[in-house]
């Protein structure tokens, strides 16, 4: 292959802006607080950042409801605070990255409020109206995300506008060609300024069938499903004309140097891999989420990424996820036991792997009290759906009051084991996690077959995972325990030549002749 960009050898980290550091003591982290913590990631041995949405809002759903796309909320600093961080990240060789917003925008917007002015503004058609269906309702029987109806009624204009999370954000019409090159010029608002990248939210959402059908039913949905689930989403999401968008968005990107566009998609990976589009025209990366739903079993795991290299396009490089601020944290998935096999997981398959933040601490999900909760989707749902808010709380830097994260109560609780479980308390600790995940990614940049070098599975035979990566003549061997039981695997013959360079946090590391014995919960890297 030729040399390997930034993006392909490198690390991305996700920053959830108002939990990682609050610079101004208003419990709410911010810009400037980010800017402060760059050595701690550089320390780490990241190459890149990825921030949540920093753009105006009102917080409806904390971001994620834009009211302008080219612009700073003040809750985060300024434009100048961001030009002093980027600044201070490509000073340090990071990368910087933001998520771009494109399926829908805030009700608050002036573009969505010219919109429902009335059915003749200018921007009418730069969002989506329909008349009430037959039976005076809504037009069909598309469901919301966050639940209920994606429509909701607008009595000044006797129209419905579509929403497919809250009704405080509608969704943008990507048929309408000025409303499809204002935000691609937004875009490049921010390539302009230095941004190397954007993660692009909900991407296979961001355009519907023309005529919106009904969806159909979910055969297997059942009791204690969320809403979204009753329905298949044949019509509203994934359509064809999705690559036309994807294609101009690359477009835009590839005016900059080496750019990147990764895609939020959130689909079975013969779909997921349409996305890198033919000929360079799709997104780099379309996020592979699939190990964050993955049966934690050799032979699954083994099988998922079989079927993932074995689907990829010839020019498709790979990605993987292990958490992110949507979805319970890996400790809470696999247990705390596993959580470090899991972190060496990710950090050793081929492609690029992101890191969400308090991961490398082993964080958990933090139960929140009920007069706590701030997530729109877990109170409109509090019997289905997952709390977002147990993944986003404040990042605990130090035993100091409110764990160095704020010198007020921050917006969220803290993990109730902040004390212990923070930053300074696990620097220089050498069987923490993040003492180990600060050596893995040592040993990825140190070895070039961690991060670019090939993937062959060795053996996936009852609870142990083992798998080569090699690149050229250097070959690396990995071996993970998924069980609470002593394990051994067979070595090959190629791998006796190598030795121990890493095991999870609390084990030995030692081979016996041609055997690697593993003990519970057990990973190890031979190089």
């Amino acid at each position: 292959m030729t040399e390997p960009l930034w993006w392909q050898k490198g690390v991305i980290y996700q920053v959830y802006p108002r939990s990682f550091n609050d610079s101004n003591g208003d419990g709410i982290g911010d810009l400037a607080g980010v800017t402060a913590r760059l050595d701690y990631l550089v320390d780490l041995g990241v190459d890149a950042v990825w921030l949540s949405p920093i753009f105006p809002s009102p917080m409806a759903d904390f971001g994620y409801d834009v009211a302008d796309y080219c612009g700073i909320d003040p809750r985060f600093g300024t434009l100048a605070d961001f030009e002093r961080l980027r600044d201070a990240a490509h000073a340090r060789g990071l990368k910087l990255l933001l998520d771009f917003v494109p399926n829908h925008s805030s009700d608050q917007h002036p573009w969505f409020r010219e919109s429902r002015s009335s059915r003749d503004a200018p921007k009418r058609d730069w969002y989506i109206w329909r008349d009430p269906g037959p039976d005076g309702g809504p037009p069909n029987n598309w469901q919301s995300y966050f639940g209920g109806s994606a429509w909701e009624w607008d009595d000044a204009t006797g129209q419905y506008y579509l929403h497919q999370f809250l009704k405080e954000q509608p969704e943008l019409n990507w048929r309408n060609p000025d409303l499809r090159a204002a935000m691609l010029d937004a875009m490049r608002f921010w390539f302009k300024r230095g941004v190397d990248g954007f993660r692009i939210d909900v991407l296979w959402l961001a355009i519907k069938h023309p005529d919106f059908p009904d969806n159909p039913a979910n055969p297997d949905w059942r009791d204690g499903m969320q809403d979204i689930e009753r329905l298949l989403p044949v019509h509203s999401a994934d359509q064809p004309e999705m690559m036309e968008i994807i294609a101009a968005m690359r477009d835009v990107a590839e005016d900059y140097p080496e750019r990147v566009l990764i895609g939020e998609i959130y689909l079975p990976i013969p779909r997921l891999v349409a996305y890198y589009g033919e000929g360079g025209n799709g997104v780099h990366l379309p996020f592979n989420f699939h190990l964050l739903d993955a049966r934690w079993d050799a032979g699954a795991l083994a099988q998922l990424i079989a079927d993932y290299e074995g689907a990829l396009p010839a020019d498709g490089w790979p990605n993987w996820v292990l958490g992110n601020h949507d979805k319970p944290r890996v400790a809470s998935r696999v247990g705390p036991d596993q959580a470090a096999v899991a972190m060496m997981l990710l950090l050793t398959l081929r492609g690029t792997p992101t890191l969400y933040q308090g991961d490398e601490l082993g964080m958990p999900n933090v139960a929140i009290p009920p007069d706590r909760v701030r997530d729109p989707q877990a109170l409109r749902e509090p019997d289905t759906a997952f709390n977002r808010d147990e993944v986003r709380t404040p990042m605990p830097w130090d035993a100091s009051a409110h764990a160095g994260f704020s010198s007020v109560e921050p917006w969220l609780p803290l993990n109730p084991d902040w004390a212990e479980r923070n930053v300074m308390a696990q620097r220089d600790a050498a069987g923490s996690m993040l003492a180990f995940t600060r050596a893995l990614l040592r040993l990825r940049r140190a070895h070039p077959a961690l991060s670019v070098g090939s993937w062959q599975a060795v053996s996936s035979d009852g609870a142990v995972l083992a798998y080569e990566r090699r690149h050229g003549n250097a070959r690396v061997l990995v071996a993970l325990n998924l069980s609470n039981a002593p394990q051994t695997l067979a070595l090959p013959e190629w791998a006796a030549a190598l030795a121990p360079a890493l095991t999870t946090p609390g084990h030995e590391l030692h081979v016996e002749g041609t055997t690697l014995p593993l003990a519970p919960n057990q990973g190890i890297l031979l190089a």
